[in-house]
C-alpha cells in the first residue's frame, strides 16, 4: 500500500487483549453502537451495543494476530498496512457471524429480509469505516510510545558512557598522581640516606608502613575526609620525623565533614606541596596547619604553611595541583574550585571549596 507511514521506530508488540486494548474497543463499540441505533427502530439501543462488541472483539485480535505474525514479512509490506487491512478484513465475517446467531430459529433466512440485510450493511459499513481509523491512531501512539522508549534508552545509555568516560578519564589522573606522590616521598628518604642521618632506617621503617596503607585507596574512585585524614596524618608524622626542628603541624576539623565524599589524595596533595614548595626550601621551616569546616552544604577544607610559599605566577599549577584541579572538576563539576593565596609575612594558603556529598 502507498502512503504515509507511522514512524518507523522499533515497536515493542503490547499484549494482544490487554486492559487498555479492551478498554478502547468497548467504548467505540459502545459509542458506535448507540449513533447507529436510530436505524434500528424496532431493536433497542443496547442489542445494537451488543451486535457491536463481538466485531470489536474480532478487530482487536487480528490486530494482535498481525502485529506478531508472520515474524518476517517481504520488503514491499509494512506491517502497519498488514494490520489495518486484517482489521477491515475480519470485519464483514464477524457481521455475518453475529446475524447468523441471532436469527436462528427465524422462519425467514436473514438474508431474505431487506430489515437484516439493511441492519447486515449498516454494521459493516459503520465498523469498515471506523475500525481501521481506530487501529492507524493505535499504531501511530504505539510508535510514539516507543521512540521516547528508544530516546530515553538512548539518553541513559549516553549518560552511562559518559560517565565511564569520567571514570576512566580519573583513573588516568590518579594513575598520573601516584608515580609524583611516591617519586616526593622516596626522594625525601634518599636525601636521609645521602646525610648519613640516623633517622634514615626510622624514617624508611614507617615509610613502610604508610606507603602499605596508603598506596590501595590511591586506587578508590572516592574516599572520604576521614580516611584522608589519616593519610595526612601519617605523612605529617613522617615528615615530621625527618625534619623535627623544622617542621610543626596542626589539625582543625569539624566532625560533620569527617564522613564526606573526596577524590583520593585531596588533601594530602595539598600537604605534600606545602612540605616540598613550602617548608623544605626554607631554613627556618615551618608549621602546617589543615582546616576542614562544613558550611552551607559546602566543604571547605584549608592547608596553610608558613615556608617560602608556592611560587606559581607565570608556571601555572604544578603536576599534582593540576591534576588534584581536573579530579574535583570530574567529581563535582563546575561546582568545585581550588585557590592559592600568599599569607603575610609569608607562606601560602590552599583551599578547596566543593559540594558536601556522602560517599556514593
Amino acid at each position: 500500500m502507498n502512503g504515509s507511514s507511522p514512524p518507523s521506530a522499533p515497536v515493542v508488540a503490547a499484549p494482544m487483549l490487554g486492559w487498555r486494548r479492551l478498554l478502547v474497543a468497548s467504548c467505540a463499540c459502545a459509542l458506535v453502537g448507540l449513533i447507529i441505533s436510530v436505524e434500528f427502530p424496532t431493536t433497542s439501543s443496547a442489542n445494537v451495543i451488543a451486535r457491536e462488541i463481538p466485531v470489536g472483539l474480532a478487530t482487536l485480535v487480528a490486530f494482535g494476530i498481525f502485529e506478531r505474525w508472520p515474524r518476517r514479512l517481504p520488503g514491499w509490506l509494512a506491517r502497519w498496512a498488514l494490520q489495518v487491512a486484517g482489521v477491515a478484513f475480519v470485519i464483514p465475517f464477524t457481521v455475518l457471524a453475529v446475524y447468523a446467531a441471532i436469527t436462528q430459529g427465524d422462519a425467514t433466512p436473514w438474508w431474505q429480509n431487506p430489515s437484516r440485510v439493511s441492519g447486515y450493511f449498516t454494521i459493516t459499513m459503520t465498523a469498515l469505516l471506523v475500525a481501521p481509523w481506530i487501529a492507524v491512531a493505535a499504531l501511530f501512539r504505539q510508535r510514539d510510545t516507543a521512540a521516547r522508549r528508544q530516546a530515553l534508552a538512548f539518553q541513559l545509555e549516553r549518560s552511562e558512557l559518559e560517565r565511564q568516560a569520567l571514570d576512566a578519564r580519573l583513573r588516568l589522573l590518579q594513575a598520573q598522581v601516584e608515580p609524583h606522590f611516591l617519586f616526593n616521598t622516596l626522594a625525601n628518604v634518599r636525601e636521609l640516606v645521602d646525610s648519613g642521618s640516623p633517622q634514615a632506617s626510622r624514617v624508611l621503617d614507617s615509610l613502610i608502613a604508610y606507603l602499605r596503607a596508603a598506596v590501595p585507596r590511591l586506587h578508590e574512585a572516592r574516599t572520604t575526609i576521614d580516611q584522608e585524614l589519616q593519610l595526612v596524618r601519617a605523612y605529617l608524622e613522617l615528615m615530621h620525623m625527618r625534619m623535627p626542628d623544622r617542621l610543626q603541624y596542626g589539625f582543625e576539623v569539624e566532625a560533620a565533614a569527617l564522613p564526606l565524599a573526596c577524590p583520593p589524595t585531596t588533601l594530602l596533595t595539598l600537604v605534600e606541596n606545602a612540605v616540598r614548595h613550602g617548608i623544605d626550601p626554607s631554613e627556618e621551616g615551618g608549621r602546617i596547619d589543615v582546616r576542614v569546616e562544613l558550611r552551607d552544604g559546602r566543604c571547605r577544607a584549608q592547608v596553610r604553611d608558613t615556608g617560602v610559599g608556592l611560587r606559581t605566577q607565570g608556571q601555572g599549577l604544578g603536576t599534582g595541583l593540576a591534576a588534584l584541579l581536573e579530579r574535583l572538576k570530574l567529581a563535582f563539576g563546575e561546582d568545585a574550585r581550588l585557590d592559592l593565596r600568599p599569607l603575610a609575612p609569608r607562606g601560602m594558603c590552599a583551599e578547596l571549596d566543593f559540594p558536601a556529598r556522602a560517599p556514593a
